[in-house]
């Protein structure tokens, strides 16, 4: 069975955006170990799951890059198929996308085929959904330092305690520490 890692970018207070989903918190200048180490988690995945709204936003910005102009990260974002959970899209906006309505019947029929990990970045109602359906494998939390105070939480009012592992910890350079919690099973 494939696993299903969550990479989220995390304020210490526990955000994964702002109140109208803003970034501006994030850190931008990423040392060479963090670049080197997000590098490596990707190589692992071969299938991305991504909310429609951050697909919206996300595809056409890594598509726009000058032609010509390669980076490693981005072409592996553009070259890798994506699913695209939305309720409301009813064709594949981009190439290289398919369309899931159904988010645990997609999951669990995605983790059941062969291949390599499957990533998500979210958005933050996707997220919502994995972790309330019990969907995620690995939680990569990378935690900005950084406090906003009132946002989009990773973990909104669970019905009850959920429960995950200590995989690792570990700090870089610029400032952002990595958290790889699984969840109690």
């Amino acid at each position: 069975m494939r696993t299903f890692k969550l990479q989220a970018q995390v304020t210490i207070d526990g955000f994964m955006g702002g109140p109208d989903g803003e970034m501006d918190w994030l850190t931008f200048d990423w040392s060479p170990d963090l670049k080197a180490h997000v590098g490596a988690m990707t190589e692992a995945a071969d299938l991305m799951v991504l909310g429609r709204n951050l697909a919206d936003g996300f595809i056409p910005a890594w598509e726009a890059r000058p032609a010509g102009e390669s980076d490693k990260a981005i072409d592996w974002m553009i070259d890798t198929p994506k699913v695209i959970v939305s309720t409301t899209l009813t064709e594949p906006p981009r190439p290289n996308t398919t369309i899931a309505t159904d988010v645990v019947a997609t999951v669990k029929e995605l983790k059941a085929r062969d291949g390599g990990d499957i990533i998500t970045y979210g958005g933050a109602t996707l997220v919502h959904a994995l972790i309330a359906n019990d969907l995620l494998d690995e939680l990569h939390l990378f935690v900005n330092p950084v406090a906003i105070g009132k946002g989009l939480p990773v973990f909104p009012g669970a019905e009850a305690a959920q429960r995950f592992e200590l995989l690792s910890a570990k700090a870089f350079e610029c400032g952002v520490a990595e958290l790889v919690y699984a969840p109690k099973r």
